[in-house]
């Protein structure tokens, strides 16, 4: 038994270090290929993904649960195993590499290419969003490269406009972690036992529904609601969403201990609070987060603000994993005035400090800092993207200004 605790404690290690770089490299990438105005969609799915692979997980835990041989935990690392090998296989093959990446290497036919197969297509218009993107990544790439030619992790404390973007992805990554999404996350089963749901069979399809329940209110809120919102809209209804239903998972919990728990429907009301709160995490902390971070980030600090971004999360998810379960063991429902409180900070931040970046290019979003390209239309003689068209303000061909 201790040899395979051993084998599975240095495997975890390893699949974090993997993960770790995917998590790092692969939203870049996303966003960097994403059409301009697909670009909240596409990042969106991309994260609200991880509930895919939440819900075979879950469901094959639960089918392996009256398994009494060795098959119950090697069938379902056999399967992770898979997923690995098939990523190894697919994304050599169907993944691009970023056109910001080759332009900064001067690859620029490369760079066009790819440009024109996944924005371009052959539509009304489709050559002068190429001609206009090429134009704005050189350009702020070469600005980018005057104002910091080698870019390292001190230039996030060396200009007012990079440190803002410092303290807004870490608050981010904080939201994410921190919200109260981590005691339901990895101690389920503890929140469960105490509103009354002691069997492990009821909460393994607990834990198996949220998870279908999750996924299913990202793709509604991907498709049919955040299209619809600017980023602070959607952090504001999302912070303060979970918020109020913290509060009234707290105020039913402390019901319900006065009551002895013998209330089932308090019970079912706190139930009720856990899937409605995953509906606002979801709504801003899911999806839009990741798409809200490299958005803010310019292209020679992207990677590096990210794997920042990736630190603050891992460092935060340290209080989830050894802080929460002394917690509810030592004061059980009172823990959660805690991230009531915690929640309530984290409105404040949001409110007094994060900016807009709804409807603008990545290039563009740099404007919103202090630090964007002032002369870019002049250069380019074309005005801003709208619905995603652009409007040529000049009849120059756009191939002679790049």
């Amino acid at each position: 038994k201790r040899d395979i605790m051993g084998m599975l404690t240095a495997g975890r290690i390893v699949l974090g270090i993997g993960s770790g770089i995917i998590q790092v490299a692969a939203p870049s990438l996303v966003s960097e290929l994403a059409f301009p105005t697909h670009r909240e969609v596409v990042t969106t799915a991309y994260n609200s993904s991880w509930y895919l692979g939440a819900i075979i997980a879950a469901w094959i835990c639960f089918g392996m649960k009256n398994m009494n041989n060795h098959w119950n935990w090697r069938l379902p690392i056999i399967l992770q195993c898979m997923f690995a090998v098939a990523q190894l296989i697919l994304v050599p093959i169907f993944v691009p590499e970023s056109p910001r990446w080759l332009i900064s290497k001067n690859r620029m036919d490369e760079a066009r290419n790819i440009l024109d197969r996944f924005h371009g297509g052959g539509y009304e218009g489709s050559d002068t969003l190429v001609d206009y993107e090429m134009t704005e990544i050189q350009l702020t790439i070469e600005q980018e490269r005057a104002a910091s030619a080698n870019a390292s992790y001190k230039d996030f404390f060396k200009t007012r406009p990079n440190m803002k973007r410092l303290w807004i992805f870490s608050w981010v990554a904080i939201f994410i972690q921190l919200s109260g999404n981590g005691l339901v996350s990895y101690y389920l089963g503890k929140v469960l036992t105490s509103i009354g749901y002691t069997s492990t069979s009821e909460q393994l399809i607990i834990n198996a529904g949220l998870m279908i329940f999750n996924y299913g209110s990202c793709v509604i809120q991907s498709v049919g609601i955040t299209p619809f919102l600017k980023r602070r809209q959607a952090f504001g209804l999302s912070l303060g969403g979970m918020l109020i239903t913290y509060v009234i998972w707290t105020i039913l919990s402390a019901i319900n201990q006065q009551r002895n728990f013998e209330d089932k429907g308090l019970g079912k009301g706190v139930l009720a609070m856990i899937f409605l709160y995953y509906f606002f995490y979801n709504l801003g902390l899911n999806g839009i987060a990741i798409t809200y971070v490299t958005e803010i980030l310019p292209f020679t600090l992207r990677a590096k603000g990210y794997n920042l971004f990736t630190a603050v999360q891992y460092v935060t998810s340290i209080y989830n994993g050894f802080v929460n379960p002394i917690a509810m063991d030592a004061i059980d429902w009172k823990y959660y005035i805690v991230y009531d409180c915690i929640l309530a900070v984290e409105c404040c931040v949001f409110f007094f400090t994060f900016v807009e970046t709804s409807g603008r290019t990545l290039e563009e979003v740099a404007e919103v800092f202090g630090d964007g390209i002032q002369d870019l239309n002049k250069v380019s003689g074309i005005s801003a993207l709208e619905d995603g068209k652009l409007k040529p303000e000049t009849e120059v061909e756009h191939a002679e200004h790049i």
